[in-house]
């Protein structure tokens, strides 16, 4: 089944206010974990607003593309359990 931008923007917009884990790739071997909530999406960015006791900064966003390229992999805490 091929994946595009609009079906992970869809996905995304279906699961506001689920909380995620975001596995970001920051270079060369080397990944950043972060849990947060999903708040909002936009026509190019998703943004998650930040566990405040695991991170110093509040928000961070990713672009769609950053999926599809799997940059970024996000997992739906609420389905792991």
């Amino acid at each position: 089944m091929p994946t595009t931008l609009a079906t992970i923007k869809k996905n995304l917009e279906d699961r506001i206010g689920t909380p995620i884990m975001l596995v970001a790739q920051t270079g060369r071997k080397r990944q950043t974990q972060r849990k947060g909530i999903l708040t909002e999406t936009y026509p190019s960015v998703f943004v998650v607003d930040l566990d405040q006791e695991e991170n110093s900064f509040e928000r961070v966003s990713y672009s769609y593309s950053d999926v599809l390229t799997r940059t970024v992999e996000i997992e739906f805490l609420s389905e792991v359990i």
